[in-house]
């Protein structure tokens, strides 16, 4: 392998050697190419293998694949985030695809140059998971670079999306609340977007389905909603608010787990029980909520669902579909548990 010994590195000559056939056959085997016989695409990739072969990225950008996708979150604690990447990554396991995940924080010009940073380093896709940054931005890198969002219901013909029919999870929760008899009902949703081009993000979604709700029930007088980032802090702090107010709420519906989480928080310091003072309900039923003693009520979004389906889109645009724009809706689904019950004394 005298090619090897040069460089310090196999190269695609080095395994066309071992493998007994062209360059242009490895080349075709890499690219996933029409056309190469199941014979051929074992014996190339058994001379991967056995030579512990990696294409170079660099080199295959220059060719036109780097086989890598970009997704782009705001933050890592937010655990729904791990199921979305779970079926992210079940999608293309088997693949030559690699993900690559950039936590931006929230901040549109934060996120902004993270996607900046995946198109420069030439990602053959990305997915935008409820994405901070402006519409205009998004379309535009759409244009040259396929994409999905997940989250936004703001339709486009440049990208597919995936969304959870939120105005549905909110009613879900308001009917089941009202069932159980309560009236002062509050919701956590995350800040909107504004300035940046997006109308329909899934908290203004979310609201205008529980405020719809609240008013099929005769209750909008008691509707009441507060812009909250969904984290930790941000339930503790919103949990703190209303929960001291005269006429604090018998129930909380938080627009993600994590929220919930600093709800709870909260009503632990104050010396209320859940569910005994205060339901609580979440959103995304990630893992944490079915731990115990916390058992949250929540809403299932299938967030693996989620990402696999993005996922699969995004390689059908890798790989040449110029079709209509796609877009795929997730039917919610509410999980009660033991953080729900009828209001005492109300």
């Amino acid at each position: 392998m005298e090619s090897a010994k040069r460089t310090g590195r196999i190269t695609i000559t080095d395994v066309a050697r071992h493998a007994g056939v062209s360059t242009a056959a490895v080349s075709k085997v890499l690219r996933n190419a029409y056309g190469v016989s199941p014979a051929m695409q074992e014996r190339v990739r058994a001379a991967m293998a056995e030579l512990n072969y990696r294409p170079h990225a660099a080199a295959r950008g220059m060719r036109g694949r780097t086989y890598t996708v970009g997704v782009l979150l705001d933050s890592l604690r937010n655990t729904f985030f791990a199921d979305v990447l779970d079926g992210v990554q079940e999608q293309l396991r088997g693949s030559d695809y690699t993900v690559l995940i950039g936590a931006a924080g929230f901040g549109a010009a934060e996120q902004s140059r993270t996607v900046q940073s995946m198109v420069d380093r030439q990602m053959d896709g990305l997915i935008l998971v409820a994405p901070g940054t402006g519409r205009a931005e998004v379309l535009t890198t759409a244009e040259t670079t396929p994409t999905v969002v997940i989250g936004h219901h703001d339709a486009a013909a440049v990208h597919d999306s995936v969304v959870d029919a939120d105005d549905q999870g909110a009613a879900l929760v308001v009917d089941h609340l009202v069932e159980l008899g309560h009236r002062r009902i509050a919701l956590l949703a995350a800040p909107g977007l504004k300035g940046s081009g997006w109308r329909l993000t899934p908290e203004v979604v979310l609201a205008k389905g529980y405020t719809a709700a609240m008013e099929r029930h005769g209750l909008e007088a008691h509707a009441r909603v507060l812009a909250v980032p969904y984290s930790e802090e941000g339930g503790y702090e919103a949990g703190r608010r209303l929960l001291n107010a005269v006429d604090r709420p018998t129930a909380i519906m938080a627009g993600a787990d994590v929220a919930a989480l600093g709800v709870y928080r909260a009503a632990y310091e104050l010396g209320l029980d859940i569910p005994r003072d205060l339901s609580l309900v979440g959103y995304n039923d990630t893992a944490i909520a079915a731990l115990a003693p916390i058992r949250l009520t929540s809403v299932d979004q299938a967030g693996s669902t989620m990402g696999a389906t993005a996922a699969r889109m995004l390689l059908e645009r890798v790989e040449g579909r110029r079709a209509q724009a796609m877009r795929t809706t997730m039917t919610p689904r509410l999980v009660v548990r033991s953080s729900t019950a009828a209001p005492q004394g109300v």
